[in-house]
């Protein structure tokens, strides 16, 4: 038996990068549900993909109102939820990260309206869907743990969640519904080709190989390899923690 077989599952973010590696990983374990983006193409792209075994929804998650129609048309198109990995978040398009001497309130607005404040409500709004004994997944980031050059904005925000995983796992306690935390390293997305000038890519690739132990940057595949983990009844009694799945960046120092 698949190891989420029956399981109806909700990922934000879940069309492009990280969030379709989750899908795919997913439904390639049993999984049905929806894949929660802002780009209809990229949406229709990705359902296409997961063989009809997901839909596809449109949606801000910035947007309360976004969010619960999420979860009621999840709902009602398959009668429950029992995972949510909340996935979308990151960089800003259009915000720049920086230094503590360069951004100002409209940035640090954004940065912590997405990776934050949407978090937040993200599982709020879809508790009242979920099934008792569920399994919910917050998609941190190694700079929860580390600092790096004008990440701190950032950084600080994964923190938050890595910490809401704790609070929000004590507050669902009566519910058995357990909240985790799996935080990547560096990953193979579209996420250099947005935020790196053209032909400075495979340099900046290398860079990040260099300090990783394991000698190479992760694939979204290995981030899903995870989750499936945490939303499977393999990790029943895995509470309130964080899974790293970096390369060993956070917790190996390597001297070249």
């Amino acid at each position: 038996m698949k190891k989420l077989e029956n399981k109806v599952a909700v990922i934000t973010g879940g069309n492009s990068g990280i969030g379709f590696g989750i899908a795919e990983s997913f439904k390639n374990e049993g999984a049905v549900g929806s894949i929660v983006g802002r780009t209809q193409a990229t949406i229709d792209s990705a359902v296409a993909r997961l063989d009809g075994k997901f839909i596809g929804i449109r949606a801000d998650v910035t947007k309360l109102d976004d969010l619960e129609s999420v979860f009621k048309e999840t709902a009602d198109k398959f009668g429950k939820i029992d995972t949510l990995v909340v996935n979308a978040g990151g960089a800003v398009e259009g915000n720049k990260m920086g230094s503590v001497a360069d951004i100002g309130e409209a940035d640090f607005d954004a940065y912590i309206n997405l990776n934050i404040k949407s978090v937040y409500f993200t599982v709020h709004k879809a508790l009242p869907y979920m099934n008792d004994g569920g399994s919910i997944i917050l998609i941190g980031s190694i700079a929860g743990h580390r600092a790096f050059p004008g990440m701190s904005v950032y950084g600080a925000s994964k923190a938050a969640v890595i910490s809401f995983a704790r609070g929000f796992s004590l507050d669902l306690l009566d519910r058995k519904i357990r909240v985790n935390t799996l935080s990547p390293g560096t990953i193979e997305t579209p996420v250099f080709d947005k935020f790196i000038p053209e032909g400075q890519v495979d340099a900046v690739k290398k860079i990040w190989t260099d300090l990783i132990p394991a000698g190479r940057i992760g694939e979204p595949s290995d981030i899903g390899n995870a989750a499936v983990f945490l939303a499977s009844d393999e990790s029943s009694f895995v509470v309130g923690t964080e899974l790293i799945s970096d390369g060993g960046v956070t917790n190996i120092t390597m001297f070249k």
